[in-house]
């Protein structure tokens, strides 16, 4: 009989631990970000045909009206209209650390002038940062922390947050061997 009374609590209590996990379980995390454009596939343009501010600022149009600049400090970004940008945002940039959106009043990029318009299909790049444009979508990149960002309809978006692929690795993994 006493078997049968602690059986009975035991399994009681499995139910009312049990109960509280069920309750409290928390949404899953959104899916990752799409893996960004290979900006680096596209065919290069003149750098010097892009120069601006006496040489400072390489800076061009994406077709779809956007301003973009890549500085010669290691700085980059695009200013307008960014395509399903989060809150509203009309500015990103990078460099030299990770990319970011941000609000601003006015067109960050306005005494650039007229830029030219960087051909669909082609990317202009200096030093370790890489900006191209295809099919509606603009990508930046900056190889020297894997950050940089893409603007597209679909859905805007930081690329990589500025994680270094060689420093945030899973716990018992080695860059360097397999």
């Amino acid at each position: 009989m006493l078997n049968r009374v602690l059986i009975g609590v035991v399994g009681s209590a499995g139910i009312l631990v049990g109960a509280p996990a069920i309750a409290g379980a928390q949404p899953p995390p959104p899916p990752p970000a799409p893996p960004p454009p290979n900006v680096n596939a596209l065919a290069p343009v003149k750098l010097s045909e892009y120069a601006k501010m006496d040489g400072n600022w390489y800076a061009f149009k994406t077709p779809e009206g956007l301003t973009c600049v890549l500085q010669r400090n290691g700085g980059y970004g695009c200013s307008g209209a960014l395509p399903a940008a989060p809150e509203g945002a009309n500015f990103v940039s990078g460099g030299p650390g990770p990319a970011a959106f941000s609000s601003t009043a006015g067109d960050v990029f306005a005494s650039v002038g007229d830029a030219v318009v960087l051909p669909a299909g082609s990317r202009i790049s200096f030093q370790t940062v890489s900006c191209g444009s295809e099919g509606g979508v603009t990508t930046c990149s900056d190889a020297r922390n894997q950050s940089g960002f893409v603007l597209s309809p679909a859905g805007s978006y930081i690329i990589n947050g500025g994680r270094d692929p060689l420093l945030d690795r899973p716990e018992g993994t080695n860059p360097y061997f397999n």
